[in-house]
């Protein structure tokens, strides 16, 4: 904890986020893998995939991103003002949470799912296969939840190793069961994409498995998972629920635009929503990437303001950010100049090949502003400062959701108007986040 607090910072930075990074790299080719093996099976499941994708992303956004971050927070912030008492209370606490969270994700799609599809645009065998993959990955969404707050609590502590080693090892895991249950190989039963939702749920069990045992039995861990800690108190969720609460409005917010997007482009046929379903899986690769500098980003973060060093914190969320920002940019600008060297690995369709052309041309040069809001996003996570993240995702919403719908059904808007409005949203994300830094959103505490 004392090189969070005192090594210069941009070796610390690049030291925390590089196992991350390389990590969530891996992480991010196994989700092209994996689209390359649904790919195989036809249009119609591409287009399945990208129907049930808010789910599968608002779902890693929420486990990971907004309670993981708020786990990853608290447990900064407590182990930097020398509470590891208060460190080890708040594992259970975001156990719980976690346990809740998966529980309440099933029951609302037992509810509301299939209805939701519909409105989407799904019906006959697109909306049986999307409904089947979604139905599989949230009755073991426990795994995801679980593998998203132990890895967090762990990364908190200072440890961003241990939880990237064990990304490293679950992709090869679940790059194995991909490719086995959706197609068939290695002798395994072909499930089509329900074999895509299994395979996550075994990468997932498999990393909760291990980051349990790690907090509970491992020496090297500065707070430790005991039974004897094992007591439910207000204050402790309210320290959690300070920040996942208003963080958990981004990906619910991110998410909606999505859907919304999907139902919208859904209109324009099936080719056009499996283009859509290959690009913006293509952008769902930033986060991880950026996740890896993010995650590190909480904990230093976190750890500075509990200590009260706000500037250093600041100095942190800046180069951090701009660091995630360029790395987003460049991999944006190359996908954008090179769409005949990537696209026809995923769909041998002209009309899905020229849609997500359009898409990753229009929308892919706006990846810096991504990489940047986001990574700023878990930054505020670490200094419990979450106003402007949330504005900020809010008026992404507005721009190019709302803004979709009424260029759609208003004014005869095509694809290309819908892909600019995403593109103007990304822009305006990323920017309000570093503006509202530079003007003193930490400092206002």
């Amino acid at each position: 904890m004392e090189e969070l607090l005192y090594n210069p910072v941009l070796p610390l930075l690049v030291k925390l986020s590089a196992p991350n990074t390389i990590a969530f790299l891996i992480q991010a080719i196994v989700v092209l893998t994996e689209i390359w093996f649904i790919g195989q099976l036809g249009t119609i499941s591409l287009a399945a995939i990208a129907l049930a994708f808010p789910v599968l992303m608002l779902t890693q956004q929420m486990a990971f991103g907004a309670l993981g971050g708020a786990v990853g927070s608290s447990i900064a912030r407590s182990l930097g003002a020398g509470n590891i008492e208060k460190a080890e209370k708040l594992l259970w606490h975001a156990i719980f949470i976690g346990s809740c969270g998966a529980l309440s994700f099933l029951i609302i799609f037992l509810i509301l799912g299939e209805s939701i599809l519909i409105l989407l645009g799904g019906s006959g065998l697109l909306l049986d296969q999307s409904f089947s993959y979604c139905l599989i990955f949230l009755s073991g969404g426990i795994l995801i939840w679980l593998s998203g707050v132990t890895s967090a609590a762990i990364r908190g502590s200072g440890n961003m190793q241990f939880p990237a080693l064990m990304m490293v090892a679950s992709s090869i895991l679940q790059i194995f069961f991909s490719a086995g249950l959706i197609l068939g190989w290695f002798g395994l039963p072909k499930l089509g994409i329900v074999g895509a939702a299994v395979s996550a749920l075994i990468s997932a069990g498999f990393m909760s498995l291990i980051f349990i045992l790690k907090l509970s039995l491992s020496s090297s861990m500065p707070i430790k998972l005991k039974y004897s800690r094992l007591s439910l108190e207000k204050d402790l969720f309210k320290d959690i629920f300070n920040v996942a609460l208003p963080a958990s409005l981004s990906p619910i917010l991110t998410v909606g635009t999505v859907l919304v997007l999907t139902g919208l482009i859904g209109q324009f046929g099936t080719s056009a929503l499996a283009g859509y379903g290959i690009g913006s899986r293509v952008e769902f690769l930033m986060i991880p990437l950026v996740f890896g500098i993010g995650t590190a980003l909480t904990t230093m973060v976190g750890a500075n303001i509990g200590a009260k060093n706000i500037e250093r914190a600041e100095k942190m969320g800046f180069m951090g950010g701009f660091f995630a920002g360029s790395l987003s940019g460049i991999i944006g600008l190359i996908l954008a100049l090179t769409p005949e060297l990537w696209i026809n690995l995923f769909t041998t369709d002209e009309a899905t090949f020229l849609v997500t052309k359009q898409y990753i041309e229009i929308v892919g040069i706006c990846y810096f502003f991504q990489g940047l809001g986001l990574s700023l996003y878990f930054a505020s996570q670490g200094a419990s400062a979450m106003k402007w993240p949330i504005l900020a995702t809010f008026s992404r919403f507005i721009i190019a959701a709302l803004g979709g719908y009424l260029a759609v059904n208003y004014f005869s808007a095509g694809l290309n108007e819908i892909f600019y409005l995403a593109a103007a949203g990304m822009t305006i994300f990323g920017l309000m986040i570093v503006i509202s830094l530079n003007l003193g959103a930490w400092r206002r505490l």
